[in-house]
């Protein structure tokens, strides 16, 4: 791999690489990379579940955040990247993990200059958490790996009791009065915890707002929330002062449920229906 010489920029690099002179391989002709560097939090995380010892090489900075990432104490163990297309292109990978709304920009300039970059969807249910998987164990020549994951993930699934919470409703509430419909990843998590999303029977798909009056009228057998003791002051999380919303927690079985678990899609989502279950199980315990 080249490395910019002195007084030579990435750019002034990139300008004399036509865009066609290096074309991306699948990633079933390519060997096994070397070095990897994951610039996106899920591709991040996921690639640390998958990769062979020594085989990552970077992980993004937000990987180490605890708010945002489940993995944030492994994280130390790799070189921190900003998703800068010139430190990425200075480390020196031979693949390159992205998010497919990772800049497009760079993407661009990281494969006009040769580096193989290979970018995952987000994942809006565990199919897509399976499929993934599979795609970064091929990715990074690590199929056993990624088919233990799969098979630990569907035990921990397979062990949740989804018939002992039987038509109850759950309503997830996020800052800003959003809440998840169809085809989102929470919404997945809350049918294998044997939930019924109230925004799902409302007709909502994907991230939309609802209003605290619809809330309140649903009356949930269980109030979800995300980060709700969230500890700067935000007008983002107002909603979570008002009375009304007070009054229906109090009615409703709460459980703040941490981002962490449903930002991305991986093996350790599965907590996330652990945690609503249990949630479940106390609300059925003690009704209203």
């Amino acid at each position: 791999m080249p490395v910019a010489r002195k007084g030579r920029s990435l750019f002034a690099l990139m300008a004399a690489v036509p865009a066609f002179a290096h074309p991306v391989l699948p990633a079933t002709a390519a060997p096994a990379p070397r070095r990897v560097v994951s610039m996106n939090l899920c591709t991040d995380q996921m690639a640390m579940l998958v990769a062979a010892p020594g085989q990552l090489h970077s992980v993004s900075f937000l990987a180490a955040d605890p708010v945002s990432s489940v993995m944030a104490p492994q994280a130390g163990r790799y070189a921190v990247n900003h998703g800068q297309a010139e430190e990425i292109f200075l480390m020196q990978p031979d693949l390159v993990l992205a998010g497919t709304y990772t800049t497009g920009a760079t993407v661009d300039l990281l494969r006009r200059l040769g580096i193989r970059v290979e970018q995952f969807a987000p994942e809006n249910s565990f199919d897509d958490i399976r499929a993934s998987l599979r795609r970064m164990g091929d990715v990074l020549g690590q199929p056993q790996r990624a088919e233990q994951l799969i098979a630990d993930l569907d035990g921990r699934l397979a062990a949740v009791k989804v018939g002992d919470h039987a038509d109850m409703t759950a309503a997830i509430y996020y800052a800003n009065n959003y809440t998840s419909g169809s085809g989102t990843l929470i919404d997945d998590v809350m049918t294998k915890a044997g939930l019924v999303n109230i925004a799902t029977k409302f007709g909502f798909a994907g991230l939309e707002r609802l209003p605290l009056e619809l809330l309140v009228l649903s009356d949930p057998d269980l109030l979800v929330t995300a980060d709700r003791d969230y500890s700067a002051p935000a007008l983002a999380q107002q909603g979570f002062e008002h009375p009304a919303f007070r009054a229906q927690a109090a009615l409703s079985g709460a459980v703040d449920l941490a981002s962490r678990y449903t930002i991305c899609g991986a093996p350790f989502t599965v907590e996330a229906v652990r945690l609503l279950w249990q949630g479940a199980d106390a609300r059925k315990a003690a009704p209203k």
